[in-house]
């Protein structure tokens, strides 16, 4: 990967933005695509929007949401502890004993409180903790203290950043899905730089705001755009480790491409251009089948307007929503080729009503 992009990468991943509060991860988002973009703006939900050929007749939507998985500070007690609401999908154990910044007037740094186990009865013991059972110690002692530099509100994200691992694998807490946006980024530079778009088609590449409590802004943008067809782009479970089945779960590993999903959510001609390209430009690709609607911004895209032609890419991840997400390089690398492709062979009379001639997956 080359230096500038793996630097942008790890921006991302390490910049908070929890769902309403992305604006620092757009600032990024902004800075890094307006040197190739022919255009780049800012909507007033959040969304930003990068474009390439804007005002063509053919308009393609690449998307990636920038929101993260949080916590919000709702209540301050008497004694300066904060406590917290979930911001997007937690598993409570998660929480326990860690570290974590207030992003208050300034950064605080604070620690997750509990009961301490020998303080817990029997029954307590063998109980899943809530979050309401949970504070954020910042050290305070007073609510007066607390509150100089904390306000009700102020979201609460993990101490933890990029990583490399060994080989091609990396760690991040925000990689769902900074991943993504980092491929969409991607994918709009590769057609930028190398061309290959056909005059008539443009590309408006959107890093969208709170997809985690809902595709929120996916929805506005593709509302505002109304693109004929578009690409999501979002992490998904890798099924590679202890405890999870293929029988049950299907297929996904990481190292081994981008997923492409196949199902209700995805266009049938978006689908065979996906697996078409991704043969021509000898890239690995796995399907993820999908049998109704996905928890992602392409069912928020699929239904803008008379309907949007979608299809949705997946990069595998081990354990997510924890604060060490962790994901293949190489594949991030490859879904931003297989985007950039897709993007190439759509034409400006590319048809995407289904038909039964599409041919077979990859």
């Amino acid at each position: 990967m080359r230096l500038e992009s793996m630097a942008f990468l790890e921006a991302l991943a390490n910049v908070p933005s929890p769902s309403g509060y992305e604006q620092r991860a757009a600032k990024l988002y902004r800075e890094y695509t307006q040197s190739f973009a022919d255009q780049v703006s800012t909507d007033v939900h959040g969304n930003v929007v990068a474009v390439l050929n804007a005002g063509a007749p053919m308009k393609i939507m690449l998307t990636a949401h920038m929101d993260e998985i949080g916590f919000i500070v709702h209540y301050i007690d008497e004694a300066g502890l904060l406590y917290i609401s979930g911001i997007g999908g937690h598993d409570s154990v998660i929480p326990l004993g860690q570290r974590v910044w207030v992003h208050g007037t300034e950064r605080v740094p604070g620690v997750v409180g509990s009961k301490a186990i020998h303080l817990l009865d029997e029954d307590e013991r063998k109980k899943k903790p809530k979050l309401t059972d949970l504070w954020v110690d910042v050290g305070a002692t007073s609510r007066q203290q607390a509150e100089a530099v904390i306000q009700l509100g102020d979201v609460i994200t993990y101490q933890y950043e990029f990583q490399t691992l060994m080989g091609d694998r990396a760690t991040a807490r925000g990689f769902d899905n900074k991943a993504g946006l980092f491929i969409v980024a991607e994918a709009l530079r590769n057609l930028s730089q190398e061309g290959g778009l056909e005059a008539g088609v443009g590309v408006y590449a959107v890093a969208s705001v709170q997809e985690e409590i809902g595709s929120r802004g996916a929805r506005t943008a593709a509302f505002r755009i109304a693109p004929q067809t578009g690409l999501a782009v979002d992490v998904g479970h890798a099924i590679d480790y202890p405890g999870v089945t293929k029988e049950r779960y299907g297929r996904l590993d990481i190292g081994k491409g981008p997923s492409i999903a196949r199902g209700p959510n995805t266009n049938p001609k978006v689908f065979a251009l996906l697996t078409e390209a991704a043969r021509a430009e000898g890239i690995p690709v796995q399907v993820s089948v999908f049998p109704s609607a996905t928890p992602t911004d392409a069912n928020a895209m699929q239904l803008n307007r008379d309907g949007m032609a979608v299809g949705l890419l997946g990069v595998a991840i081990r354990y997510m929503h924890t604060p060490c997400e962790l994901l293949s390089l190489e594949d991030l690398q490859h879904c931003a080729r297989l985007m950039a492709a897709y993007c190439r062979r759509v034409t400006v009379d590319t048809d995407f009503t289904p038909q039964l001639d599409f041919g077979r997956s990859v």
